[in-house]
């Protein structure tokens, strides 16, 4: 018996409720670009929405558009979720994006059997739908990369900077 294609979960679960600082990160994602703030004083990147680079305080934040490929860094298979709206399994995961910031998401497109640390992925944007309506909210998961670079450095086998 083979394992089960890791689940996408977009159907009746809870949505984010964007804010004034997020709504750039969420306009992004339907726009089919996985976004990050950039501090234009010290070139700090995060993915969280702030008024404040955590780097050094300024407020000189700007949001711009990533690549959309990263690494798998860590990850957990769900089977027993909290929620009866979640399908099982399903893999949250973090991702070292190629730009160096880490985004928390979900693996989707392979089974469990396959995530390994490093595994290269890319960003797609699934909808959100209650039942068979979108909601108008996309969110962005991680699937296998088809297409990896070629690493140029041993550590970037794992990618890690």
């Amino acid at each position: 018996m083979s394992a089960p294609e890791l689940a996408c979960n977009v159907e009746a679960v809870p949505g984010p409720r964007p804010g004034p600082a997020s709504r750039p990160f969420w306009d992004g994602c339907a726009a089919g670009e996985l976004r990050v703030q950039r501090c234009t004083a010290c070139a700090e990147i995060s993915v969280l929405p702030a008024m404040r680079c955590a780097g050094c305080g300024a407020t000189a934040l700007v949001w711009e558009a990533t690549a959309g490929r990263g690494a798998l860094y860590s990850w957990t298979v769900v089977h027993r979720p909290q929620s009866p709206a979640f399908a099982v399994p399903y893999a949250p995961a973090i991702v070292r994006l190629d730009e160096g910031a880490m985004v928390m998401s979900a693996v989707i497109g392979c089974t469990a059997d396959d995530l390994h640390d490093g595994m290269r992925l890319r960003v797609v944007f699934r909808a959100l739908t209650d039942g068979s309506v979108c909601t108008g909210t996309v969110l962005p998961f991680f699937e296998p990369d088809p297409n990896p670079p070629t690493p140029t450095h041993p550590e970037d086998l794992h990618g890690r900077h």
